[in-house]
């Protein structure tokens, strides 16, 4: 090689190395073109259908971004403090009625922000499959005085139930505590109904399931969006919530559950660490019908929750690419 050639390879090597660099550094901002950090976002599952595929839908979108992601199993009311201290980034469905005080508390004390609510509005409370009354199971219904009957709660007796009383199924503990025996106590119900604590989700539906192939009448807790929206479920109507009547509140506990909210909370720094995302996350609302239609991937159709989130981004593209603009 001649001596005189090498000013010029050095040159065409120092070039292509500036290039790459710069190729390199061009790829990073691709990939990140938001700003936002390569550090995971992570985003809570707890133990229902509309919750976890909703998790992994908006991973998806925050991954369509170029963001990482992970995804924990939290308890649903410790959750709020995880987010607080930063262990946990996001909450996508802060139930009002369930997780509202978990909820102000963690927020009172800093480190919490309130992210927006969602289109759908919640109820979550005691409730029958229209062919309950269909069946004529119990007249009166969906008026809770109608529970007074003896001849309505022996239409919902289970092998398991003390003295021949009617069943309420709760979810799990976790969710309410003793919300729900108290009420039932604190409206003279205790002699005819007891409740049972189902062990999830999962197993309310299977109550539904198999009280229809018995002929015999259910109630169970359920919530509102979800995908008994669209099978015909009814909630029973008891005495209208007011601020303070729960016994955690000091009331008397004779009353039902609130038109609530369905809120979204991030941790404080997130803004910060992801702008980008968090606009998006901000943006985002789902409607009664499109979190009740996540829930029925699974809990219908059967599909995994991951599965079934893909699904969902796929068929509503135009839905979610809105909040990332």
């Amino acid at each position: 090689m001649k001596k005189g050639n090498m000013p010029l390879i050095i040159g065409v090597v120092v070039i292509v190395v500036i290039g790459l660099v710069f190729f390199m550094q061009g790829g990073d901002k691709t990939a990140k073109k938001s700003g936002d950090s390569s550090a995971p976002i992570v985003i809570p599952t707890h133990n229902w259908s509309s919750q976890i595929v909703m998790a992994y839908v908006i991973g998806g979108i925050f991954e369509s971004m170029g963001n990482n992601v992970s995804y924990v199993n939290a308890d649903s009311q410790a959750v709020y403090e995880s987010i607080r201290i930063g262990d946990v980034t996001i909450s996508h469905e802060v139930w009002e009625s369930a997780f509202g005080k978990s909820f102000d508390t963690a927020r009172d004390k800093g480190g919490l922000l309130d992210w927006g609510d969602h289109e759908a509005r919640t109820l979550e409370d005691m409730g029958y499959p229209n062919w309950v009354v269909e069946k004529g199971l119990c007249p009166g219904l969906p008026d809770w005085t109608a529970l007074k009957n003896p001849d309505c709660a022996k239409n919902f007796t289970t092998p398991d139930s003390p003295d021949g009383k009617g069943r309420m199924l709760e979810g799990p503990q976790t969710w309410h505590g003793d919300l729900i025996p108290q009420r039932v106590d604190a409206l003279g119900l205790g002699d005819l109904w007891w409740v049972k604590f189902a062990g999830s989700a999962d197993a309310l539906w299977a109550e539904l399931a198999a009280a229809e192939k018995e002929g015999r009448g259910t109630i169970i807790f359920n919530w509102t969006p979800n995908f008994t929206d669209g099978a015909g479920f009814t909630f029973i109507d008891f005495p209208p919530y007011t601020a303070g009547c729960r016994p955690a509140d000091g009331g008397d506990g004779k009353c039902g559950s609130p038109d609530g909210y369905l809120k979204k909370a991030v941790h404080e720094d997130f803004p910060n660490t992801h702008p980008a995302a968090a606009a998006a996350f901000k943006k985002m609302s789902f409607s009664t019908s499109q979190i009740g239609a996540m829930a029925a991937l699974v809990d219908v159709d059967k599909m995994t929750h991951e599965d079934a989130a893909k699904k969902w981004l796929a068929d509503n593209e135009s839905v979610w690419k809105a909040f990332t603009k």
